[in-house]
């Protein structure tokens, strides 16, 4: 590594621990993993949004963009911070969360999450809805945080980060980097 490299590796192992997953490849062009790495940092950590929503963020656009390592790295703290661990099974399953949640701001985040991932658009219902528990400044954090952990999980995906292997695959239709196919009564006409 160069001395900006060298850097950057103190500063994220000091706030992260260790330099891991994403920071190893980022680490390519300092400048983006300085960005990157502060993005991160806020959405992971310093945003407005409680803990549990903001792992509930990070495990949404992960599975979004079957980002595993993510996925791996962050379940066990999703449950601990509160997420109910069905809502995460089916979330990993992509089958509907929404009966799991009986938090109304909750579910009114994970709805909102689940449109701007699916749909690209938010319907002016859960908008309002989302709006009335977090504001415009949570909304803007949440847009913020699922930015972040997308960039992530494409980062991961595209360089082949480690799946961890001591972890068992977290998707049922997702092994190494790749999608199985579907059984044949799944495919579309």
């Amino acid at each position: 590594m160069n001395p900006r490299q060298k850097e950057l590796a103190a500063r994220i192992a000091g706030r992260r621990g260790a330099v891991r997953g994403p920071f190893r490849v980022w680490l390519h062009s300092p400048e983006m993993c300085e960005r990157a790495e502060s993005l991160g940092a806020f959405a992971r950590f310093d945003c407005g949004l409680p803990k549990h929503l903001r792992e509930l963020a990070l495990l949404m656009a992960a599975r979004n963009w079957d980002a595993q390592y993510s996925w791996n790295a962050h379940v066990h703290q999703a449950i601990e911070a509160g997420v109910p661990e069905a809502a995460v099974k089916a979330i990993a399953e992509r089958r509907e969360a929404d009966a799991d949640f009986e938090d109304d701001a909750d579910l009114a985040f994970y709805r909102f999450c689940r449109e701007i991932l699916d749909d690209h658009f938010v319907t002016d219902a859960t908008f309002a809805a989302a709006l009335a528990h977090f504001g415009p400044k949570g909304l803007v954090d949440t847009i913020g945080a699922l930015g972040n952990f997308t960039m992530l999980g494409m980062c991961l995906n595209t360089f082949q980060v480690d799946l961890q292997a001591d972890k068992e695959p977290p998707f049922p239709d997702i092994r190494g980097y790749a999608r199985l196919a579907p059984a044949p009564e799944e495919t579309r006409p």
